[in-house]
Parts: structure tokens; sequence; C-alpha cells
């Protein structure tokens, strides 16, 4: 193999982030992006040929400073849209702007969760709420979670103290629900969820969860599949398709997470995708019989099934939004678009 020529990596990772800074649309950022992280670029390519830990280090701190420049200028390009600026304040009262202040509209989040029930409640489902404030008996215990899982430590969700709680999901409902109704069951359940997740594009500490529970006679794979391919189709698109892999989650077995078939490029790869054809939306599977013996249902005479996805997951991936942090911001200049 042609050995690779010396690079100065200081002046790589400053000319990188340079470009970046001064990328004034999508194109130029996915321009700079190839030429410094591209698979032929020099960061790459010497990233393979790595032979000793200082060398990667240093080539791994270039490439984390790139890749949170084009992070920041996709946000930064996001934030800049087009129409007009705030000329009031939003804070003031009315009859400083002639008795009324513009209208608003409802936030992505609220619009992609009333999209969501309107499909539950067609299909004759109940839409039920919850609490935020729960104990590790119906978080944790009765979701089956082992006393080793990750999730019941101080360090991955926000306790308030032994056996209360933030909820880490909207779980908890559905066994609230099973305890006090019998069979047959259709639910979902929404609502703000907590954990200790470090802030990123993709993360962040409170989010939205909705998640399904059916429990009948008779019910099996083939329904849970078709309840989420009714829904994909109905949120993504009438050619949605839908995959499941096999996972690990204590209330469901068999485990799956469902993938969408990509609604930006059908399938054929693309970013959004990871050039793969699908994009993962959550977890699923069918309700584990220890759940029924928690709440008395006999696990002989029926079965159901459950999944579960993230709302500002869903946003993201319908109006191209680069980082769910911009849904938080409460930005005018980002929630005029919707």
């Amino acid at each position: 193999m042609v050995p690779l020529a010396p690079v100065n990596w200081d002046a790589y990772q400053a000319d990188g982030v340079a470009a970046l800074a001064a990328a004034t649309d999508a194109d130029a950022v996915e321009e700079a992006r190839v030429r410094f992280l591209g698979r032929k670029a020099a960061l790459p390519l010497a990233l393979r040929e790595v032979r000793d830990r200082e060398t990667g280090m240093l080539l791994n701190t270039v490439r984390k400073a790139i890749e949170e420049a084009a992070a920041e200028a996709e946000l930064r390009l996001a934030a800049a849209v087009a129409g007009r600026g705030l000329d009031f304040d939003p804070t003031e009262p009315a009859s400083l702007h002639g008795g009324a202040l513009p209208a608003g509209s409802l936030h992505p989040i609220t619009q992609t969760r009333r999209e969501i029930e309107d499909v539950f409640l067609g299909l004759g489902y109940e839409v039920i709420d919850g609490r935020e404030v729960e104990t590790t008996r119906y978080n944790f215990d009765a979701l089956n979670f082992p006393d080793w899982h990750p999730a019941r430590s101080p360090l991955a969700s926000l306790f308030f103290d032994r056996d209360r709680l933030l909820r880490t999901e909207t779980s908890p409902s559905q066994i609230r629900t099973m305890e006090t109704r019998k069979p047959p069951i259709y639910m979902v359940s929404h609502g703000r969820v907590y954990r200790r997740d470090a802030t990123d594009a993709t993360h962040y500490p409170v989010f939205h969860q909705i998640e399904g529970l059916a429990i009948d006679r008779g019910l099996t794979l083939a329904d849970l599949k078709g309840t989420l391919l009714h829904l994909m189709r109905a949120l993504f698109g009438p050619q949605r398709e839908v995959r499941f892999r096999t996972h690990y989650f204590p209330f469901t077995e068999p485990s799956m997470e469902p993938d969408v078939s990509c609604f930006l490029c059908d399938g054929k790869g693309c970013r959004v995708c990871k050039h793969s054809g699908w994009i993962e939306m959550g977890g699923s599977g069918m309700v584990d019989p220890k759940l029924f013996e928690f709440v008395g249902y006999d696990p002989e005479e029926y079965t159901g099934f459950a999944f579960g996805l993230g709302i500002e997951r869903i946003v993201q991936l319908r109006h191209g939004v680069p980082d769910i942090r911009l849904l938080w911001h409460n930005d005018l200049r980002v929630l005029r678009q919707f």
C-alpha cells in the first residue's frame, strides 16, 4: 500500500472547522463534510492506518472537532429560516400592540402526538394519561426489569428517593390500567419521560413517548406488524413497509425493533437512513407472560403486544430537523415553519 503523505493535523482541523463555520447553505456543509470527513478524505484514510494509541487519540480528536462543527453548522442554518424575524416581544402586554399579538400555532411535537392519537382512535384504541412521578414498583418491578438492569441505576434514571422517580417510559400507565380492568384492552399512553441522557443532536434528558398495548384472546405477531404498518403509512406515506429485528426488552418476549422503509429514498439508500434503506423507530414485542401474572391475567387465555415510539424522533424524521434541541429551544423562527 502506498504510504500516506504527512499531514499537519492542527491545520487540517482548523481548515475543516473554518469551512463549516463559513458554510451558508446545506450544500456547502455537505461539501465541507465530504472534503474533510468523506471516505476518501485524508482523515478517514489515516484512521484506517493507525497502529499506535497516541496517533489514534490525535486523529479522533480532530474527527470529533470537525463533526461537532458540522452539527453546529446544521443547527445554525436550521435556525436561520426564511421569513421575518421577531419584531415584537411576546412577553409584553397585548395592549402595546394594538390590542392583539400575532396568533401562534401548535408545537410540532403536539401536532405529531395528535396525529398519532387520531390513528389509534380510528382503530378503536383508548388514549390514557399516566403519572410522571412513578414508583419503582410500577416503573421497574411490574415491567420485569431484573435487579441488575442498568435503568435501575441513579446514573441512568432520576430518583427522588429509593422508591420514587421520574418515569423513564410511559409503560407504567399500562400496568395500572391492566390492574383495574379485564381484557380486552386496546390503549395508547403518551407523555414526557425522563432519563439521564447526555444532550446531543439526537438525545435529550426529557422527551416524549407514545406506547401502545393490546390484550385480547388470540393476538399474534401478525397483529402487531399490521398495527405498526398502518401507523407508519399514516405518518410517512402509503408506500411504507415495516420489518422487525430481534432485540431484548424486559417486558416483551419475543422482543423486536421495528424499522420503516425510508420515506425519502424509498429504500434506495440516503443519509437519513444511513444508506440502509430502513429507519429504526422504537421497540415492540409480545407481552411477557410474567406481566400477566403481576396483574392477575391468565397467560394461557390471553396474549398481547406492546410497542413504544419516540415522538421527537418522528418529528425529526418527518420534517428533516437535524438537532432535537431545536424542538426545545422555543425559537419562533424555527417553530413558525410548522
